[in-house]
């Protein structure tokens, strides 16, 4: 079976001969697996898969490719401050695990902090060629075999609070609601005209998303998440859905987002990401949910992965596969990209499990 037939048929809530599995890393832990497995792709390794060779992602049989375009791909460079091409200043910083030291990156500088940048900022030219460039190479030479992804995420709110800055924002939501509309536009519009030419392309599925939920309760109120972005993301469901009447939108957003799952499914998304079952419990989603939407990650990376034993992942693994894969409508992997500090042992159990799992052997 095809890569790509796999994911179709998961989305039409069929069983596949294996659930369809997608992973990304960081690059430093892609360092290591390219290592141990002795590949020689040279491009930095971006897990939204923008600068990607995919050597790892089909060494492991994935099923899915992501090609990503928009903010998401500015805070992916490892070493040394810089400022990306939105305005937005980044500190790198190190940290050390058992496996060696990584680097993650923090926002610095918030372009639009005072009021009167506003008037004047110009935001990137999302319809410039050069962005999709990889894109077109992706879709031309592994379309027919792979279910292809167009990642378009921190689509508004993510985006929009690093120009601003996260507490200014919040608070504009109540004191300067017009403010507010204006500065969320800047992401809306981009990842739109985004999102809309990598449909024209031809990807499969189109990725959205902003972080709305915190651990235990949404980090905002379902009002203002219905007041200030349902309307936008109704809007750009419809407008890529009228380009491709079967194109699959999936929606991430890590955490508790459970009050507004249904109204996510109301607007048009098909496919729900990553599903943390540190904050939700995936077979509950699927009782609830699953007869209209689908569901993509569910693996543990807050705990199992990089802290569990190889025993724990596989069992975790075959408990996602029998509840929230039952009766298709899983992608499985994990719920953020592979860190540094997760053991070779314990991500190769996961693949394994998956791949070995077919769904004969679920009944």
């Amino acid at each position: 079976m095809k890569h790509r037939q796999r994911v179709e048929m998961a989305l039409h809530h069929e069983e596949p001969d294996r659930c369809p599995m997608q992973v990304s890393f960081t690059p430093e832990f892609a360092q290591r697996l390219r290592d141990q497995l002795d590949l020689s792709g040279f491009r930095a390794h971006n897990p939204h898969g923008a600068g990607n060779t995919y050597e790892l992602e089909r060494a492991i049989e994935e099923d899915m490719l992501l090609t990503s375009v928009g903010w998401a791909n500015s805070y992916y460079q490892q070493e040394g401050d810089y400022t990306d091409e939105w305005g937005v200043g980044w500190k790198s910083v190190e940290y050390e695990t058992r496996f060696g030291k990584g680097r993650y990156t923090e926002i610095a500088h918030h372009p639009l902090a005072e009021d009167k940048a506003i008037q004047s900022y110009k935001a990137p030219d999302p319809e410039r060629p050069g962005l999709y460039k990889e894109a077109e190479w992706v879709l031309k030479n592994f379309s027919e075999e792979y279910w292809i992804v167009g990642v378009t995420v921190t689509t508004i709110f993510e985006c929009s609070w690093a120009l601003r800055g996260y507490e200014k924002l919040m608070m504009d939501f109540i004191e300067k609601p017009d403010l507010a509309e204006q500065i969320l536009s800047i992401p809306y519009r981009y990842h739109l005209k985004a999102a809309e030419k990598l449909t024209r392309m031809g990807v499969d599925m189109i990725w959205i998303g902003d972080d709305m939920g915190g651990q235990q309760t949404m980090i905002i109120s379902p009002e203002v998440w219905r007041k200030f972005f349902k309307p936008k993301l109704s809007r750009f469901i419809e407008s890529i859905k009228r380009i491709n009447p079967d194109l699959k939108v999936a929606y991430h957003s890590d955490g508790n987002i459970i009050p507004i799952i249904a109204e996510l499914v109301d607007i048009g998304i098909d496919v729900l990401n990553p599903v943390q079952p540190a904050c939700m419990d995936p077979a509950r989603l699927k009782q609830k949910f699953g007869g209209n939407l689908c569901f993509w990650g569910s693996i543990d990376e807050q705990r199992t992965l990089p802290f569990g034993t190889p025993g724990e992942i596989k069992k975790e693994a075959l408990e996602r596969l029998t509840t929230l894969g039952k009766g298709g409508g899983l992608i499985i992997g994990p719920t953020h990209h592979i860190q540094l500090d997760t053991p070779l042992e314990n991500f190769w159990s996961m693949v394994d499990t998956i791949k070995n799992t077919g769904y004969q052997n679920l009944h």
